[in-house]
C-alpha cells in the first residue's frame, strides 16, 4: 500500500484566524448554496486542510475494517466525504475562474498540489483497490442497482488508469507527474489571462475607427474613461476584439490587434508569460504517464474512457471529414479572395483581413450584417425565448430565484416541473470582465443524488463572456453569441435534468468525454428555427420581432464559410491528436507540427508569427487533451439526434420528452452509444451533419 500523504498544519496567520472555530468557515457549510459574499481567499487552505484530514482518516478506517465491503458501509461513506471536498474545492476553483485576483490565485495555487496529491494517492491506494475488487466479486454485487454496478466498474477502471497496479517506485513517479501537470495547467491558464489583460489599444482619432458600430465605440469610450483616458480603448477580450476585427476599416490597426491576439503568452511578450516551455513539459509528462501505465502514448490513455476505440479510428474520422469539407473550404477561400480583391482592394488578403472581408462578403451576398441582427437579440428577450423552448420541449418552468452571487450582474434561476417541484437551479454569469477567464463553460455546483435527507437538487454554473449592457440599454447578443448561450445551456440541462440518484453517474458524471458535447451541440440547432427565434427577438429600439425577411437571409447564410470553419476545427483536432499520440516523435516542436498539419489540411495559412498553441487552453489547461476531436464526433450524434425533431416537428413535446428520458435523464448510468440508440432507434449516421453543413 502507498500511504496517502498527510497534510501538515502549517502555522500561518490566515489559518490561525480560523482554526479555533472551523464552523466560521463558509466553505465548510454544506447545508445549502455557497455563501459567496462571505468567502475570502483566506478560507480556502483551512477548509481544504480540514476536509483532507477527515477524508484520510475515513479511508484509513475503511481499508482496515474487518467486515466485507458493502455499498452502504464502504462506498457511500467515501462518496459523501469526497463530495464535501469536491464542493469546497469547486467553489474555490470557480471563484478563481470568474474573479481572479492575486489573493485568490495564490490560495488556489497553494492548495492545488494538495488536491492533486490526494486524488492521485487515492487512485493508487492498493488496499482500496483490493476492497473494490472484493466488492465486485462478491455474490451481493448483482443485487446492487445498475447505477451502482456501473460506478464500481468505472472506479476499477480509474484505479488502473490512476496507477494502482504500478510498483511503489512508479507510483511515486506517477504522483509527481500528476502534481506537476496540475501546476503547469494552472500556470498556462494564468499566463494566457495575464497576457490578454496586458494589451490594450488606445485610439484617440475618431477617423481611425471608421466602420465600427456605435455600440462598440460606446463600450470602448467608457473603457477609456474608466481609466481616466480620452479616446477609445480596445482589448483582446472577445467582446472588444471580435467586432474590431470584423468592422474596423483601418487595416493597420486590425493587423496590430491581430498580432497582439495571436502572440499572447508567447516569446513575443514577457518571458514570464511565455507558454512555449509549458507546452513541451505538459506533452512530455503526459506521455511519461501513459508509458508508465503501459500505453504507447497519451492519446491511447485518453481514449480509455471515451467512445472512440483508438487514435487510428479518430484519425480516420477526422481525415474523412476533412476530405468531405475541403472542396467547400476551397470554394469559400476563392470566393473570399476574389471579393476582397475586386470590392475591397485587398489583393493580398491576410489573416487580419479575413473577419473583415468575410463580414463585407456576407453583407454583399445576403444583404444583412451581424450588427443589424444583433439589435433584435436583447438579453431579456433571448433568455425568455430560451426558457420558453425548455417549457415546450420538457414541460419545465424557469424562474428567477434568490441566492448569494459573486458579482452583482450574476443571475440565479430555479427550474420547476409540471407539479411545481423544484428540480434544479443555476447561476448565469454572462458578461466579460478583466479578471474572468475567457470563453464559455458550464460547471457543476451541486450534483443530483439521493442522501439521507432525500434528493439533492442539482445546481450549475453557466458562464459566458458577452458584452455587458451599455447605458440604459440591455445587453445585445450577436446570433453567434445566442448559439453559444444555447450550447452552454445544453450542457446545463444535461447536468440539471438527470434522474440518476448515484453521484458517480449523475448528470455529466461518467459520460464518455467525446459524447458530453451531444446535448450542448443539439441545443444549437434550435437557434436556426423560426418558431424558436421569432419569440426570442425584440428590436432594442422599436421592439418589433425579427422580420421573416431577415430570418430568411440568416438561414440562407447559415452555411456561409462552413467549409472553412469545419477545416479549422479538424486542423485543431488533428494537431491535438498527433501531439499526444507522439506521431511527431519529438522531432519537431508543437508549432512545427501544427504548421505541418496546416499544410496538409488548411486552405488559409496564418502568418509565421501566429502562436495558436500558446493559447490553446482547451488541451493544455482544460479537459480536452487528445480529445478535442470530441466536438466533431459529438456533432455527428447531435445532428443525427436533432434530425428526429426535424422529422416529427422541432417543437414536438413527445420527441422532447423522449430526448430527456433517453439522453439527458440517464447521465453516465449507461454508455452514450446505448443512450443514443435508445433515443434514435438505430446507430448514428453522419448524413444530418453533412446536410447541416452543406456538404451532402
Amino acid at each position: 500500500m502507498t500511504p496517502i500523504r498527510a497534510i501538515a498544519d502549517i502555522q500561518r496567520p490566515d489559518l490561525l484566524i480560523l482554526k479555533n472555530d472551523m464552523t466560521m468557515n463558509p466553505l465548510l457549510d454544506f447545508t445549502g448554496l455557497p455563501h459567496f459574499r462571505d468567502i475570502a481567499a483566506a478560507h480556502i487552505a483551512p477548509a481544504i486542510d480540514r476536509l483532507l484530514a477527515e477524508n484520510q482518516a475515513l479511508i484509513a478506517e475503511l481499508i482496515t475494517a474487518q467486515s466485507a465491503p458493502t455499498w452502504s458501509g464502504f462506498v457511500q461513506p467515501m462518496v459523501d466525504a469526497n463530495e464535501r471536498l469536491s464542493r469546497a474545492w469547486g467553489v474555490a476553483s470557480h471563484l478563481n475562474n470568474v474573479m481572479n485576483n492575486a489573493d485568490l490565485r495564490a490560495a488556489y495555487n497553494e492548495n492545488l498540489p494538495k488536491i492533486t496529491q490526494y486524488y492521485t494517492a487515492l487512485a493508487q491506494n492498493q488496499d482500496l483497490y483490493k476492497r473494490f475488487k472484493q466488492l465486485k466479486n462478491a455474490p451481493d454485487f448483482r443485487s446492487l442497482t445498475a447505477e451502482q454496478r456501473k460506478i464500481i466498474d468505472n472506479v476499477l477502471r480509474d484505479f488502473r488508469l490512476g496507477g494502482a497496479e504500478l510498483d511503489d517506485r512508479d507510483k511515486l513517479r506517477f504522483l509527481q507527474i500528476q502534481e506537476e501537470l496540475a501546476q503547469l495547467g494552472a500556470k498556462f491558464e494564468e499566463n494566457l489571462l495575464d497576457a490578454t489583460n496586458a494589451f490594450s489599444l488606445l485610439v484617440e482619432s475618431a477617423e481611425a475607427l471608421q466602420g465600427l458600430p456605435e455600440d462598440v465605440l460606446q463600450v470602448a469610450r467608457e473603457a477609456a474613461q474608466s481609466q481616466g483616458q480620452s479616446g477609445w480603448k480596445f482589448t483582446l477580450h472577445a467582446p472588444s476584439y471580435l467586432p474590431f476585427m470584423q468592422y474596423a476599416d483601418n487595416r493597420a490597426l486590425r493587423e496590430k490587434m491581430y498580432r497582439a491576439y495571436v502572440t499572447r503568452a508567447s516569446e513575443f511578450g514577457p518571458a514570464e508569460l511565455d507558454n512555449t516551455g509549458l507546452i513541451e513539459k505538459i506533452v512530455a509528462l503526459r506521455n511519461d504517464a501513459a508509458l508508465l501505465l503501459g500505453f504507447n502514448n497519451y492519446a491511447e490513455l485518453s481514449l480509455e474512457n471515451k467512445m472512440a476505440e483508438s487514435p487510428e479510428q479518430v484519425d480516420r474520422f477526422l481525415r474523412d471529414l476533412a476530405l468531405r469539407a475541403k472542396p467547400s473550404a476551397e470554394r469559400d477561400r476563392q470566393e473570399l479572395q476574389q471579393f476582397a480583391a475586386e470590392q475591397l482592394d485587398l489583393a493580398d488578403l491576410q489573416a487580419w483581413d479575413i473577419p473583415y472581408a468575410s463580414e463585407k462578403l456576407r453583407i454583399s451576398r445576403y444583404d444583412f450584417s451581424e450588427q443589424e441582427v444583433k439589435q433584435y437579440f436583447p438579453e431579456p428577450q433571448v433568455l425568455s425565448g430560451m426558457f420558453r423552448l425548455v417549457r415546450i420541449l420538457y414541460g419545465l418552468d424557469i424562474r428567477r430565484g434568490m441566492a448569494e452571487v459573486w458579482q452583482d450582474e450574476v443571475k440565479f434561476y430555479d427550474i420547476y416541473d409540471g407539479e411545481e417541484k423544484r428540480i434544479g437551479q443555476f447561476y448565469l454569469d454572462l458578461y466579460a470582465r478583466e479578471h474572468k477567464r475567457g470563453g464559455a463553460w458550464m460547471d457543476d455546483a451541486l450534483t443530483r443524488r439521493r442522501t439521507a435527507d432525500g434528493i439533492q437538487t442539482p445546481v450549475a454554473y453557466l458562464t459566458c463572456n458577452f458584452s455587458a449592457p451599455v447605458g440604459d440599454k440591455p445587453a445585445l447578443f450577436t446570433h453567434d453569441e445566442v448559439i453559444t448561450l444555447f450550447h452552454e445551456f445544453g450542457h446545463g440541462l444535461h447536468h440539471l435534468l438527470t434522474q440518476v440518484e448515484e453521484l458517480g453517474v449523475s448528470g455529466i458524471n461518467g459520460v464518455e468525454w467525446d459524447a458530453v458535447e451531444l446535448p450542448s451541440q443539439f441545443m444549437e440547432n434550435f437557434c436556426w428555427e423560426w418558431e424558436v427565434l421569432m419569440p426570442m427577438t425584440s428590436h432594442v429600439e422599436h421592439k418589433h420581432p425579427l422580420p421573416r425577411e431577415l430570418y430568411d437571409k440568416m438561414l440562407a447564410a447559415r452555411q456561409f464559410q462552413s467549409g472553412l470553419q469545419t477545416l479549422r476545427q479538424i486542423e485543431f483536432a488533428l494537431f491535438d491528436l498527433q501531439l499526444h499520440d507522439q506521431k511527431y516523435k519529438g522531432a519537431q516542436t508543437a508549432l512545427e507540427l501544427l504548421t505541418k498539419i496546416r499544410q496538409e489540411i488548411a486552405v488559409l495559412i496564418p502568418p509565421a508569427y501566429n502562436r495558436f498553441p500558446n493559447n490553446f487552453s482547451h488541451i493544455f489547461a482544460g479537459g480536452y487533451a487528445a480529445g478535442y476531436y470530441s466536438y466533431k464526433w459529438a456533432e455527428v450524434l447531435s445532428a443525427d439526434a436533432y434530425s428526429l425533431f426535424e422529422d416529427n416537428g422541432i417543437l414536438s413535446a413527445e420527441t422532447g420528452d423522449r430526448f430527456r428520458r433517453e439522453i439527458l435523464a440517464v447521465g453516465g448510468a449507461r454508455s452514450a452509444h446505448d443512450s443514443f440508440v435508445a433515443f434514435r432507434g438505430r446507430e448514428p449516421k453522419i448524413d444530418a451533419l453533412l446536410r447541416h453543413n452543406g456538404m451532402n
